[in-house]
C-alpha cells in the first residue's frame, strides 16, 4: 500500500518522448535538406546546361551574321566589279568598232589592190598564152625552115628569090626570139611587181596596227591626266567615279531636275574644266586626233514636256549645253561631241532612288576621234 501511493506520488517523466520526437523531427529536416539540396544540384546543373547551349547558340548566331554580313559585301563588290566590267566593256566595244571600221577601209584598199594584182595576173596569163602562140609559130617556123633546108640542100641550085626568101626567114625566126625574151622579161617584172606590192599591204597593215596601238596607249596617258585633274575640279564625293575610260558625274551637280539649264555653280565648274582641258591639249602630240565626248544619260522615269518629250530630247539637250559652254570656254568645236542615250544604258538596273540618281549622270570621255 505503501509502495503504490510511492508511486502515484512520483511525477511523469516526458522527457525521453521528447528527445525521440525531437530526434525524429530532425531526421526529418535533415531529410529534406539532402532532398533539396539534391534538387538544387540538379536544377543547378540543368540550368547550367542550357546556359552552355544558349552561348553556343549565340556564338553560332554571331558567326551566322558575320558570314552574312560579308556576304552581302562581296555581292556588293561583285556587283559594282560587273557594272565597271560592263562599261569598260562598251568602251572597248566602240573603240573596237573604230578599228573595225578602219580595218575595213584598209581592206577595202587591199582588195581593190589585189583587183589589180588579179588583172595583172590576167595580163601575165595573156602574154603567157601570147608567148605559147609565138612560141608555136617559132617552132611551126622552124619545122619550115628545116623543110626548106632539107630541100634546099637536096636542090643543087639556089635561085637568087630563095636565098632572099630564107634570108627572111632567118631575119624573122631572130625577132621572134627577141620578142619572146622581151616578153619573158616582161612577165618576170611583173611578177617582181606584184609580190612587192603584196608585201607594202602587209607592211601598211603592220603600221597601221602599231600606229593605232601606240595612238590608244598614249591617249590613256592624257586621259589619266585629265581625269584626276577634273575630280580635284569637280571635288572628292563618292558618287563621282571613273568606269573604264569614262568620267561619270551625277547629273544633279550640274542641272536641275528634268532641266538642261546648266546651274551657276556647274558653269564655273566648266569654266575650270575647260582651263584644265586646255593644259592637257597644250601636251598631247598633234598626231593623236582626239575628241572630248559628252554623253547625257537619264532615268527611266518617263518625260513629257513641250521642250523634251522623251528623255532623249532631255539627255539630248544637256550634253549639247555643256558642249556649247566649252565652245565658249575656247574649246575648238572640232574637238568636242554631244550624244544623248536617254534611260537606255543603265548604271544601275534597281528601281529604287538610289539606283535612279546613280542613273541621272553625264560621262565625259577623252578619246580618239
Amino acid at each position: 500500500m505503501s509502495t503504490l501511493a510511492a508511486r502515484r506520488r512520483r511525477p511523469v517523466d516526458f522527457w525521453p518522448g521528447f528527445v525521440d520526437a525531437l530526434s525524429a523531427l530532425l531526421m526529418v529536416l535533415v531529410f529534406l535538406l539532402m532532398v533539396f539540396t539534391v534538387g538544387q544540384f540538379v536544377l543547378s546543373d540543368a540550368l547550367s546546361g542550357r546556359d552552355r547551349a544558349l552561348e553556343r547558340l549565340g556564338a553560332e548566331l554571331a558567326e551566322l551574321g558575320r558570314l552574312l554580313s560579308m556576304e552581302r559585301e562581296a555581292k556588293a563588290a561583285a556587283r559594282q566589279r560587273g557594272e565597271e566590267l560592263a562599261a569598260s566593256l562598251a568602251s572597248v566595244t566602240a573603240e573596237r568598232d573604230g578599228l573595225q571600221t578602219e580595218l575595213a577601209q584598209t581592206r577595202a584598199e587591199r582588195d581593190a589592190r589585189h583587183a589589180e594584182a588579179t588583172r595583172l595576173a590576167a595580163d601575165l596569163a595573156a602574154l603567157g598564152e601570147l608567148k605559147r602562140q609565138l612560141e608555136a609559130e617559132v617552132a611551126q617556123r622552124l619545122a619550115e625552115l628545116e623543110s626548106t633546108r632539107e630541100k634546099l640542100t637536096v636542090q643543087t641550085e639556089l635561085s637568087a628569090r630563095s636565098a632572099a626568101q630564107v634570108e627572111l626567114l632567118n631575119r624573122q625566126l631572130a625577132a621572134l626570139r627577141q620578142q619572146l625574151d622581151e616578153v619573158a622579161a616582161a612577165l618576170e617584172l611583173q611578177r617582181r611587181e606584184v609580190a612587192e606590192r603584196d608585201r607594202r599591204i602587209e607592211d601598211l597593215g603592220r603600221q597601221l596596227n602599231l600606229a593605232l596601238a601606240d595612238k590608244v596607249s598614249e591617249l590613256a596617258r592624257y586621259r589619266s591626266d585629265f581625269f584626276g585633274r577634273l575630280r580635284q575640279i569637280l571635288g572628292d564625293r563618292e558618287d563621282i567615279v571613273i568606269v573604264g575610260d569614262r568620267f561619270v558625274v551625277p547629273a544633279e551637280l550640274l542641272f536641275p531636275s528634268g532641266s538642261a539649264e546648266l546651274q551657276p555653280e556647274a558653269r564655273a565648274r566648266l569654266d575650270r574644266l575647260a582651263q584644265t582641258l586646255r593644259e592637257v591639249v597644250a601636251e598631247i602630240p598633234s598626231s593623236i586626233d582626239w575628241v572630248l565626248r559628252i554623253d547625257g544619260h537619264t532615268d527611266r522615269r518617263p518625260i513629257h514636256t513641250d521642250r523634251f518629250p522623251s528623255n532623249w530630247e532631255l539627255s539630248t539637250a544637256r550634253a549639247v549645253a555643256i558642249v556649247k559652254h566649252l565652245v565658249t570656254a575656247g574649246i575648238p568645236p572640232q574637238r568636242l561631241a554631244a550624244t544623248g542615250f536617254g534611260e537606255f544604258h543603265p548604271l544601275d538596273p534597281g528601281a529604287d532612288e538610289a539606283a535612279l540618281a546613280r542613273n541621272r549622270r553625264i560621262e565625259i570621255q577623252l578619246t580618239n576621234r
